[in-house]
């Protein structure tokens, strides 16, 4: 979950007092939010980044922090697009005005997120290929850090979202029109991490599996997808969806995406992870027993209950991970 709480890029004792409630109790996997290829690439001013090496650091003692508990550290990365330049969710969310420090964005087409966002400017072929050069040069600090696993954000309406999706993707060139077009940043994004990325360590992509809204981008794209980069060198699909599309109309419900996530699984044929309204270790449970899924991401609920490892332990019979400091509690 993103903090924007960053002061350019760099994370701060927030981020290492957060990170650190949540690896203590020892979940599988502990992701940092996602984290900016590009200073323009920060969907508000509070986000993290890693497109310097002076952000490396930051990023260094958190990656040691996790692991340090017996976690695994990972780390996701994408650039926010046409939802970049925003204020702080807390102060509104909205795009920021010139005064407020606003900046020039940028999408696969010319077409704003919504009324009374800014009009974000269409990528040039050259700062297309510089743009998969910066997810490279990040992948690079993200291994130098320390992280284990790296994934590539490509959801929720952020500039790969809106190479994929065809609501947002009016180009006439070969990154625009038809599926392979339309995925061939995000082909060459993946080959271009790959070459930094140790084979041995995971990559993630985290995507909309659907835009829910007619002409948008389709659970049957997100199989499809499934199928082409898993040769690419991706090992898992985190399924999570919407937010191209201000207007759309989500069904939402506990366990409402995983759906989603079973049918890349089973029909697309790449691991994959279930994300939305997943609360109850039962729930969760069964999830992976049921074979929708791979691995069970959570993200608000962590927010509430920063030791939930340790109840889904008690609550399914397992032995909980309790920090000695602790367990005087338990």
């Amino acid at each position: 979950m993103c903090q924007y709480s960053a002061i350019e890029g760099v994370i701060n004792d927030w981020h290492v007092s957060h990170i650190g409630a949540r690896a203590a109790s020892r979940p599988g996997l502990t992701m940092i939010e996602a984290t900016a290829v590009s200073s323009e690439g920060r969907i508000t001013l509070g986000c993290t980044g890693l497109w310097s090496d002076d952000q490396i650091p930051g990023m260094t003692r958190l990656a040691t922090l996790i692991r340090s508990h017996g976690s695994i550290a990972g780390l996701q990365i994408g650039h926010a697009g046409r939802k970049a330049s925003a204020q702080l969710p807390w102060l509104g969310g909205r795009a920021l005005t010139e005064s407020e420090g606003a900046w020039q964005t940028f999408a696969p087409s010319p077409i704003p997120f919504d009324q009374g966002w800014h009009t974000p400017a269409e990528l040039t072929t050259d700062q297309i290929h510089t743009l998969t050069a910066r997810f490279w040069a990040t992948a690079s600090r993200a291994l130098d850090a320390g992280f284990q696993v790296l994934e590539i954000h490509c959801a929720h309406g952020y500039m790969i979202n809106e190479f994929l999706s065809p609501l947002t993707n009016h180009r006439t060139d070969i990154y625009g029109g038809s599926f392979e077009n339309r995925t061939r940043l995000l082909r060459e994004i993946i080959v271009a991490v790959r070459k930094v990325w140790p084979q041995n360590q995971p990559l993630f992509l985290r995507i909309s599996a659907t835009d829910w809204k007619e002409g948008g981008w389709t659970i049957d794209d997100s199989v499809t997808l499934a199928k082409v980069v898993k040769p690419l060198g991706v090992d898992l699909i985190d399924c999570s969806s919407g937010g191209v599309a201000p207007d759309a109309k989500m069904q939402i419900g506990p366990g409402y995406q995983v759906p989603f996530a079973d049918a890349v699984r089973n029909q697309g044929e790449i691991s994959s992870a279930a994300v939305g309204m997943i609360t109850d270790p039962e729930q969760a449970n069964d999830i992976i027993r049921n074979g929708q899924a791979d691995l069970v991401l959570m993200a608000r609920e962590f927010l509430r209950e920063p030791y939930w490892p340790i109840k889904a332990a008690k609550a399914l019979g397992a032995i909980p991970h309790i920090p000695n400091q602790y367990l005087r509690a338990f």
